[in-house]
């Protein structure tokens, strides 16, 4: 049985949608912190003969990212130069990438990720999806600060020249970052949303979309757990499957992404990183965009998600994955079993 069929413990689970208090990272604040130490160490690295990657990752990965961002002011008012630009200027590739990602404060990263999806010809919707399914309305709405700080527009308005159709309308919805935050479950509501659904899809020749993504969209997590179970009830089948029969493309995904998000946030990021490691070639911006993105939030519970799931440990696959100073520096971000 998947794991995205069982619902038994679903209504007493905690989410990383919801809870703020129960840190679940695996990147704490170091606690004998001296911020001149690290500064000049970073400098020694970056401004002698070659650059010593060891220093970088083991400063960068060993801090909580507020940390990171005191590093990173005293190291300018120290140089005359930022960090980002010399970490830049001194390293390359994916590596850089990710130590940037490291020195950038989480709601200027979500938005830099979300503006690299909709930048030049076409959009990456998966990119959008993970994030728009994945996060809380508390970071949907301190990303969209970001966003209209640094572009001077709204990330409403810019997203709706690049999505469009149903998928277009669900994230949009989603990207509000207004989801109903309250813990109240009306199960009077659950049963009849969920025979809505039933009646929308299932049970209907071809499929009321608007429905789903209003009730998908809308409700909160403990509503909609309800309702997921509710849901199969009545249809015996789980709502993921039913969604999965009846849709198709961005909107199959999106929809999708959401009912897993809603039972457990740490799996549907499992495998996504699953996913960005099979086959063929590795996707290394969704690696390093999870991995930065969690260490501070349920990286732990994404490890122990990714275990029970494809039966080995994360670190472990990304020991036979990824190499060099970027398989490094997320070994770090990791933690080993």
């Amino acid at each position: 049985m998947s794991v995205w069929d069982d619902l038994d413990l679903l209504l007493d689970s905690p989410s990383s949608l919801t809870v703020t208090s129960t840190v679940r990272g695996t990147v704490k604040d170091q606690a004998n912190f001296k911020v001149d130490e690290d500064v000049s160490a970073l400098r020694k690295a970056i401004e002698g003969l070659g650059t010593t990657e060891k220093t970088l990752i083991d400063v960068l990965t060993q801090r909580s990212n507020a940390q990171r961002q005191l590093i990173a002011r005293a190291y300018e008012k120290a140089t005359g130069r930022t960090l980002v630009a010399d970490l830049e200027g001194d390293t390359h590739g994916d590596f850089e990438d990710l130590l940037v990602a490291l020195v950038t404060p989480p709601a200027v990263f979500d938005c830099h990720e979300i503006q690299k999806a909709i930048k030049g010809a076409g959009t990456t919707e998966s990119t959008l999806t993970e994030i728009f399914a994945s996060r809380s309305n508390r970071q949907i709405s301190a990303l969209s600060e970001v966003y209209l700080a640094e572009t001077g527009r709204s990330l409403i308005h810019d997203l709706e020249s690049e999505v469009s159709g149903d998928y277009g309308k669900a994230l949009l919805i989603l990207a509000e970052g207004k989801r109903d935050e309250s813990t109240n479950v009306d199960a009077a509501k659950a049963k009849a949303d969920a025979k809505a659904l039933y009646e929308a899809g299932e049970k209907k020749w071809g499929t009321d979309e608007g429905k789903f993504i209003d009730i998908l969209c809308h409700r909160s997590i403990p509503q909609l757990r309800q309702t997921l179970v509710e849901y199969k009830n009545i249809s015996k089948k789980t709502l993921q499957e039913s969604i999965e029969s009846e849709m198709s493309g961005d909107l199959e995904d999106l929809l999708v992404a959401v009912v897993k998000c809603v039972k457990n946030v740490p799996a549907y990021l499992a495998e996504r990183l699953f996913k960005s490691m099979k086959g063929a070639g590795t996707t290394e911006s969704t690696l390093t965009r999870i991995i930065v993105s969690r260490s501070e939030i349920d990286l732990l519970d994404i490890r122990t998600e990714y275990k029970k799931l494809f039966g080995c440990s994360l670190y472990s696959q990304l020991e036979s994955e990824v190499s060099g100073n970027y398989g490094d520096t997320l070994k770090h971000l990791c933690g080993d079993d």
